[in-house]
């Protein structure tokens, strides 16, 4: 009775020690009283020391940034795979938070890090018997470190500034899916996106557009060229879950994403406009993976931002713990279908190249406020903030069906031999094939008539108009 009784007195002595050693681990935010963010040597360091209480926290690089820095995975399970072929026979399923890809964008980077700190905390343990659980804070570390006051100057904090939207090489990363120029982009697709095969992604931004009182908004991924059934489920099932458990359990206000078709006209709808899959999030949903933006609100203030985006993260990993099962049988079903298709040469397919969108059959409500014409900039309309607060319930523009598309093939012929080319399809886990004798084949062939260039760089690039 005495030996059992120091032995349960050592657990608890134990877990109380482990306990307080995670609550002593504050990001700089929190301990700015959120007037201030993490740079890079304060996330490293944040893992670090996260690293030293538990044996369910693993550290992993992505990538060596444009710059040279190493960009950090947290890899967090109960038990670890050693690797991650051991997750062929495994039930959990792997669900990947990224946050500041846009290193101006900062309430996901401090939100993940503290989410990372309290899932390992005893009583959030049992969502690890269901999810293995990968975080990268900070993906864009090289924007990060040119923290200034003067960068986002219409953002509702932090007051000691934050870093800027590009890379080390002048290039947003979230335009960067398809042509995977950067390192870090490269990097997210041969160590995360292969290695790791996230069923679930969400990466993480900070909005501005429209007005509304809501501190967090989200919504999935929207290009029609993945297999549909993902979309759907997102739409009908998973986002509205979420957004009601957010709101419900964790008192957080949100709406999904988007803006007003016409500032001055909430009535004529709210539309999610970026479909194209040189984003993220639409590019993983072609993959056949459900991928989720999660965009914070500017104007509302820094701590509702930050604490508003752990709360989300912490509903997206409730839905995935309890439906895991549910989760992995319609990506396998998708996987299936999509394999199924591309080894036989006569089945029916098409592939969208152009495409509009239709209002979903649910309509929205968002809690915006009036607002008034200012001027027009570069093209742009400018508005301002009334106080006049009004609750509307609008018509949804999300769903992108085609309206152009062109027949899929069984294989498409590369006749030049450029290493670049192939090392870009492989870094996308396409398979390639080589002729091994000389062959004659009956194809169709891209007659391209005119690439035009923009008239001016666009985030580092030029856009073909």
């Amino acid at each position: 009775m005495f030996k059992r009784f120091l032995f349960i007195t050592a657990i608890l002595i134990i877990s109380f020690i482990n306990g307080s050693a995670q609550d002593q681990i504050l990001t700089v935010a929190e301990k700015s009283e959120f007037k201030s963010t993490s740079d890079y040597k304060d996330v490293m360091n944040f893992i670090e020391q996260l690293k030293k209480t538990t044996d369910y926290l693993r550290g992993e690089t992505i990538a060596k940034s444009a710059e040279g820095r190493d960009i950090p995975l947290l890899v967090i399970a109960k038990p670890l795979p050693v690797t991650c072929e051991d997750l062929v026979n495994d039930r959990r399923i792997v669900v990947y938070i990224q946050a500041n890809i846009h290193a101006g964008e900062v309430e996901g980077k401090e939100a993940s890090l503290m989410f990372a700190r309290d899932i390992l905390k005893e009583d959030n343990l049992q969502l690890l018997d269901s999810v293995i659980l990968l975080i990268c804070p900070i993906f864009n570390p090289d924007g990060n470190e040119k923290i200034s006051t003067l960068n986002r100057t219409d953002q509702n904090g932090p007051v000691n500034g934050v870093g800027v939207r590009y890379n080390g090489q002048y290039l947003d990363l979230n335009r960067d899916a398809m042509k995977a120029e950067s390192p870090e982009v490269r990097g997210l697709l041969s160590n995360v996106f292969k290695r790791w095969d996230p069923s679930i992604f969400m990466d993480c931004h900070t909005t501005n557009g429209s007005y509304h009182v809501e501190p967090v908004t989200f919504t999935w991924m929207v290009n029609p060229n993945g297999d549909n059934s993902l979309i759907s489920y997102l739409r009908d099932k998973m986002m509205p879950e979420i957004s009601e458990t957010l709101l419900d359990r964790y008192k957080v206000e949100n709406c999904f994403y988007g803006e007003f078709n016409d500032m001055l006209n909430p009535a004529k709808g709210w539309v999610m406009d970026a479909s194209e899959p040189r984003y993220m999030v639409n590019y993983y949903g072609i993959r056949n993976r459900l991928g989720i933006l999660n965009e914070n609100y500017i104007y509302a203030d820094f701590k509702s931002r930050v604490l508003g985006c752990y709360n989300l993260i912490h509903s997206l990993l409730d839905f995935a713990a309890a439906h895991n099962s549910e989760i992995s049988d319609l990506l396998s079903g998708a996987d299936q279908r999509t394999i199924a298709r591309g080894a036989n040469s006569l089945a029916a397919g098409s592939f969208a190249i152009e495409y509009k969108v239709k209002a979903v059959k649910k309509e929205v409500t968002v809690k915006t406020f009036e607002a008034e014409y200012v001027t027009e900039k570069d093209g742009w309309k400018i508005y301002k903030k009334t106080d006049r607060q009004t609750t509307v319930t609008v018509p949804y523009y999300i769903d992108y069906y085609p309206v152009r598309s062109t027949p899929l093939p069984f294989a498409y012929l590369l006749i030049v031999n450029d290493n670049e080319i192939t090392e870009l399809l492989r870094k996308h886990g396409i398979r390639l094939e080589k002729l091994s004798e000389a062959s004659e084949i009956r194809v169709e062939r891209f007659a391209i008539t005119e690439l035009k260039g923009a008239s001016r760089l666009n985030q580092g690039t030029i856009l073909i108009v």
